[in-house]
């Protein structure tokens, strides 16, 4: 008879999320993980079989949140400027205690050349996230707010460019002043 677990899994793949999205996937050792989670080793194996396993569902936490979030400010009523702005400001104004950076971003950099397949979701996930800009710059052109000589595909892949180098250069100890130039400048294009 199997041992009944002892911790709640949500927390863990939590506390896993929050300690590869500091510190990567290759630097963020089995000890690491025992000490963010709280779980003995035999455990973190146990139910999660492995360090990648444990990463690709931290992985996915991450992708869900950021992608309910996405969702709501793409639903909102908000003008399109006004929704460019929040995410631009949502990269210079991260919230407290959040890891500098996108784990997403992160993932790419760090495992795209080396590991295609752990990166793959990440990748798969940014695609996803410029379909989405894109149908929302397309129905704002639709409507108006963006002129007939926008394209929609290329507005989403800039934003998508923009954002992430934002992340890369607040993971890199790029200051608010620098973030905040880069999303004013970024914003004259809508």
């Amino acid at each position: 008879m199997a041992r009944p677990r002892t911790f709640e899994e949500e927390q863990a793949v939590e506390a896993a999320m929050r300690a590869f999205w500091e510190s990567g996937y290759e630097a963020t050792s089995t000890q690491d993980l025992c000490a963010a989670t709280g779980l003995g080793r035999s455990s973190v194996y146990n139910a999660f079989e492995s360090k990648r396993e444990l990463f690709l569902k931290a992985l996915r936490r991450y992708m869900e949140r950021k992608d309910a979030e996405l969702a709501e400010l793409l639903d909102s009523e908000l003008p399109i400027r006004e929704k460019v702005r929040t995410l631009l400001w949502y990269a210079v104004d991260s919230p407290e205690g959040e890891p500098p950076g996108c784990m997403v971003v992160n993932t790419l950099v760090e495992l795209g050349p080396r590991d295609p397949e752990l990166a793959e979701p990440a990748r798969r996930h940014q695609e996803e996230r410029v379909a989405r800009l894109r149908d929302a710059f397309a129905a704002a052109r639709a409507e108006g707010e963006l002129g007939p000589d926008r394209d929609p595909c290329a507005l989403a892949h800039f934003l998508m460019a923009t954002v992430g180098g934002m992340r890369v250069a607040a993971r890199g100890g790029g200051d608010r002043a620098a973030l905040e130039a880069i999303a004013t400048t970024a914003l004259r294009a809508f």
